[in-house]
């Protein structure tokens, strides 16, 4: 269960005013103590990840989450805080003790709710006080889904895990595929994974290893090389392959030595289909076309990691467009889950894989963008206009998209 990649659990969301019981849910929801819980208000002052296996549900991450009545310049950043964690949840359950709704959980509410974020409001505490008619009310009239229960007895925790299936987003419970709708049963696929100083230890990175299980459940031939090596498969293979998948970063060395009859495409284009919405990242391209002097690009990261010398977003695309664009350009990077406030001064929103987040949290950055102005595409997008190759890595998905249309 640890195992299971990020990007790939369900991600829930606990949200409520101070000792409405929220970590005492988390508790009774896995049977387990895994949340500190205090009678005193604000034992929970920062959100903290908690990875658990909800069955039936499977690998999940639970956000503990301060008080939305937090009080103070303290708290006011910690109210912030777990603001910006409804921008990385699946689903967000609010957990109410039975009391009419104050005006910051009502302002809290309202904001999950234009996020079009999956809601379940929970009145917990049953066995103590009975939920507020107003609030009971409030949630018929708004048409969310709601309960009563108590984490002490138990009562109405199992029908809160029927509310969480039902409100889990479309991607868990549907059979996602990579790349297997590319090829057939039986067919050989290379995958190009360059062995540099960016590259893990030991290690292929998530991306590469999703995409070659996707090709192995699909009972394909898979080859692993490095683009130093890629010719010699080539040449010593009895058949051409029926599909080349290669790192973004070689993609102009790749092209050059793959013929043209045989399909090409990257990961990062496999992902953007696979964790976003293909359609408007590929319109979102079209914008990197028509870039002016002055123009500002926003290189967006959903995680931290190590920064290399030739670091992919803060060095080697801001050189790539420099060259490609022929403009004066300024580039801002942005870790993270969220976007910087002022996202309309950007030009472009250029935003990696996002092989570490949850398809639902990309998409909503990607919706975000679109909401407000700012055309978006992915790295393995943009690597693959600034080579001159786009035309010809898009070509396999479109393909995939059309036939399925028929």
């Amino acid at each position: 269960m640890s195992s299971t990649p990020r990007g790939e659990r369900l991600n829930i969301a606990i949200i409520g005013k101070r000792n409405a019981g929220k970590s005492s849910l988390i508790n009774a929801l896995v049977g387990q103590e895994i949340a500190i819980v205090s009678d005193v208000p604000g034992t929970t002052t920062d959100p903290v990840d908690k990875r658990y296996e909800l069955l039936p549900l499977g690998p999940v991450t639970f956000f503990d989450t301060a008080g939305v009545d937090d009080t103070g310049e303290l708290g006011k950043k910690r109210v912030q805080a777990t603001q910006k964690i409804l921008y990385r949840a699946d689903i967000a359950i609010f957990v109410s003790d039975g009391n009419a709704f104050n005006n910051a959980e009502l302002k809290m509410i309202t904001k999950i709710k234009e996020m079009e974020l999956p809601l379940l409001v929970v009145f917990n505490k049953k066995d103590i006080i009975t939920a507020n008619p107003e609030n009971i009310a409030f949630c018929q009239n708004n048409s969310l889904p709601y309960l009563s229960v108590s984490s002490v007895t138990k009562e109405g925790i199992n029908e809160g895990k029927e509310k969480l299936i039902q409100l889990s987003p479309k991607y868990l419970k549907e059979n996602r595929i990579i790349a297997g709708d590319l090829v057939e049963s039986g067919d050989s696929v290379i995958l190009v994974t360059p062995i540099d100083s960016s590259a893990p230890k030991g290690r292929l990175i998530l991306p590469q290893v999703q995409t070659l299980r996707d090709l192995l459940d699909r009972n394909c031939l898979v080859t692993v090389v490095q683009e130093t090596e890629l010719k010699s498969a080539l040449d010593k293979a009895k058949e051409p392959p029926s599909l080349v998948i290669t790192d973004s970063q070689v993609i102009e060395t790749v092209a050059k030595i793959v013929p043209e009859e045989i399909p090409l495409t990257t990961f990062s284009i496999l992902f953007a289909r696979y964790k976003g919405e293909l359609d408007i990242l590929l319109e979102g391209i079209n914008r990197l076309k028509t870039l002016q002097d002055g123009d500002k690009i926003l290189i967006a990261e959903a995680c931290s990691h190590h920064i290399q010398k030739d670091d992919i977003g803060r060095v080697k695309i801001p050189n790539w467009m420099q060259k490609f664009s022929d403009k004066n350009l300024s580039f801002e990077v942005y870790a993270g889950h969220d976007f910087p406030e002022n996202l309309e001064e950007y030009a472009v929103c250029i935003h990696c894989g996002g092989c570490m987040i949850t398809p639902m949290e990309m998409n909503r950055k990607i919706m975000e963008c679109y909401r407000r102005g700012v055309p978006v595409t992915n790295y393995g997008m943009t690597i693959s206009l600034l080579k001159g190759v786009l035309d010809r890595t898009i070509k396999p998905l479109l393909k995939a998209k059309e036939k399925q249309t028929q």
